[in-house]
């Protein structure tokens, strides 16, 4: 029985997936509105959609600032 169940993400995790510093991982949030799919407590928890968007956001800053890893 395949585990249908959504992967839902932190920021935290989402930065550390992305191998990008948590503060701009916020920032991108923000400056997109992207709003979390669900909380735990103060948790704010993310789906892979908001990691993609996020993920595309950041390469495109790191881009214009030449810092490509």
């Amino acid at each position: 029985m395949p585990n249908d169940s959504p992967q839902l993400r932190t920021p935290g995790v989402i930065a550390a997936e992305l191998d990008a510093p948590l503060q701009r991982v916020l920032y991108v949030l923000r400056k997109l509105g992207v709003k979390p799919i669900g909380r735990a407590g103060i948790l704010r928890l993310y789906d892979r959609a908001a990691v993609q968007t996020v993920r595309e956001e950041v390469r495109r800053i790191e881009l214009r600032q030449g810092v490509l890893r």
